[in-house]
């Protein structure tokens, strides 16, 4: 196997809820991952289902991993992690799970008779290309299926090291629609390393932005989550903006944050240690459930207006909260350049 030769403290086996084998659990040296578990398992499916009900624009979804290293404080996919039997908080961030076999599952179930070649969104739960992505190298075998397949499809990731399979996405360019996502919610070195202190750079995804859409791959970035008094100073938006445009960014969206769930005592746990002035602002705001009243969410959306954008009336509103990314399949650019798109996406 591929990742056979990697070097491990231990390996131990457990059974996880609502896999049928044993997980394998490895122990990495290297010092980003010194304190977490990787469980080894083998799916039986790799697509999953969007609920009918969702207004997403996508059906389908890969997530190759459960869990993420990223340890966002505002992650919305934490609570996913409690049916696995872990806790949505430090196990979320720790144990992660390793499906070894979705490239192979994947390309199986695109050759089947029934599929009929659906939008397939990647990135709309856990990142993807978390640090565990650089060991076990799951993502390429991925898009080498989606390639064979013509598959329309689309990822959103917080890293960089998408830029290692650029040749892939090319590929998969020519033959079909497909478009990435960066999430790079602030330029602020502060505000960054306390909700996301994992991630990779922002500066770095914004260069892989520019990449990306030199190498014909339609890129935008998401300004996700808009934290209340975090993230949300004028003065720390449109640098970002600007970033964004001078990268090429073919779309600019944003989301206000929401605290669903166990994602709510999380993240004001956290916000008591690093902004306890602002707990009573939160306590206020998020009063009456999982989203800021209106007014806030239209506040928030109109720290996306810039000069270099398009008015406010092109803006297209959606209201989702399950995932942190439009995943909309794109046509490749035509030779003269299109208007950017701007979307203050889940608002």
């Amino acid at each position: 196997m591929r990742w056979a030769n990697l070097t491990i403290e231990q390996d131990e086996a457990t059974r996880l809820p609502g896999y049928r084998d044993p997980a394998v659990i490895r122990r990495f040296t290297a010092p980003e991952a010194l304190d977490m578990r990787f469980y080894e398992v083998h799916a039986r499916s790799a697509l999953n289902r969007v609920p009918d009900k969702s207004s997403v624009p996508f059906r389908w979804t890969i997530n190759p991993y459960r869990g993420c290293s990223h340890a966002c404080k505002y992650c919305f996919a934490r609570p996913t992690h409690k049916f696995l039997d872990f806790d949505a908080d430090r196990d979320f961030e720790r144990e992660i799970i390793v499906k070894v076999n979705a490239p192979e599952v994947l390309r199986a179930e695109l050759a089947r008779p029934s599929w009929k070649g659906e939008h397939v969104a990647l990135g709309t739960n856990t990142d993807p290309y978390q640090w565990v992505e650089s060991r076990y190298k799951l993502m390429p075998g991925i898009w080498e299926a989606m390639r064979d397949a013509r598959n329309p499809c689309s990822i959103l990731t917080k890293s960089p090291l998408l830029l290692r399979d650029i040749d892939l996405l090319c590929e998969i360019a020519a033959v079909t629609d497909i478009h990435a996502n960066l999430s790079i919610p602030t330029l602020d070195p502060k505000a960054w390393r306390a909700t996301e202190p994992h991630t990779p750079n922002p500066r770095a995804r914004l260069e892989a932005v520019a990449e990306l859409n030199r190498a014909g791959i339609p890129t935008g970035v998401l300004v996700a989550p808009l934290m209340p008094g975090i993230n949300d100073a004028p003065e720390q938006v449109e640098p970002l903006l600007e970033a964004a445009i001078e990268a090429g960014a073919t779309g600019i969206g944003g989301i206000a944050l929401h605290l669903r769930g166990d994602v709510k005592q999380i993240y004001m746990d956290w916000l008591r240690v690093y902004r306890p002035d602002l707990v009573e602002h939160y306590d206020t705001l998020y009063a009456r459930g999982a989203y800021a009243p209106p007014q806030e969410r239209k506040r928030l959306a109109a720290l996306l207006r810039h000069p270099a954008l398009p008015p406010p009336s092109r803006f297209r509103v959606r209201d989702r909260e399950e995932i942190e990314a439009n995943g909309q399949p794109r046509r490749q650019p035509p030779a003269e350049p299109r208007p950017l798109e701007v979307q203050a996406s889940l608002f």
